[in-house]
């Protein structure tokens, strides 16, 4: 099943997406209690919103063994080598839906990157949650692209504007459930052009891991999300590209670049 949150004559709902050309509208949440309805729009004729605004938004850092190395290559920095997942948190105002424009701010360089991720939509709430049982509390999974500036990056040691400036978390277009985590391809293509490709396999630390570490020192409510990384040496957008992001069993998320005016 995927779900989608969209907005349509003035109303904003979740609804069932079928074939990517249609949705079913549903009264209720896929979080609570819901029933679908007999309204039915054209995939075309409604605007896709981001799928969940999280109420708390984790980040796991470096999960990935190239991008690792890459990473510390780049920055000059030591290769991580943890044994639990580097959990980060990302802000709400930076969240945007599937087609909606990432804007490169007045005075950002030119290593202004994209990052795509497989995203866990956690379906209810969680607490001391062992891996073992950690994926029972998913609702299912989305992609996201963790839009970063390095020169703020590196220049600031966090990663307040390099990560979080408005507009450098899309994420999309729907929620897919019933997904194994374990095994996705993941495409970054800009203007149509293949960057990267690779498995969410080669993750070092696993989608239940990343659940389990987390909800052991604080609880995951429904609709929180953890996005777990990107492999690679990320590439740079600039104003003018179309970014996308596929991951099977979900689909594309695209997103043009524009300079902030």
């Amino acid at each position: 099943m995927r779900w989608c949150r969209f907005e349509a004559g003035g109303h904003v709902r979740y609804g069932i997406v079928e074939d990517e050309t249609h949705v079913t509208a549903v009264d209720g949440s896929p979080f609570d209690t819901y029933q679908v309805t007999s309204t039915h729009y054209a995939l075309s004729d409604v605007k896709l919103l981001a799928p969940v605004i999280p109420t708390t938004f984790y980040a796991g850092g470096l999960n990935y063994p190239v991008h690792n190395q890459w990473w510390a290559d780049y920055s000059g920095s030591k290769l991580s080598n943890r044994t639990e997942p580097g959990i980060g948190y990302r802000t709400q105002n930076a969240i945007i839906a599937h087609d909606e424009a990432i804007v490169k701010p007045r005075g950002a360089s030119d290593e202004f990157q994209v990052e795509g991720e497989l995203v866990v939509v956690i379906g209810k709430t969680a607490k001391h949650v062992s891996k073992e049982e950690a994926l029972n509390y998913v609702l299912g999974y989305t992609i996201g692209n963790d839009v970063s500036q390095r020169t703020w990056q590196i220049e600031d040691g966090s990663l307040w504007r390099a990560k979080n400036a408005d507009t450098f978390k899309p994420m999309g277009p729907w929620i897919a459930t019933g997904l194994d985590p374990n095994n996705l391809d993941t495409t970054v293509r800009i203007n149509g052009e293949v960057q990267i490709q690779f498995n969410t396999q080669d993750m070092i630390f696993d989608a239940a891991t990343h659940i389990a570490q987390i909800s052991r020192y604080s609880t995951l409510h429904p609709g929180d999300v953890i996005w777990l990384g990107s492999e690679g040496a990320t590439p740079n957008m600039k104003p003018g590209d179309v970014v996308e992001i596929e991951i099977s069993g979900i689909g594309t998320l695209r997103n043009p670049v524009v300079a902030e005016a």
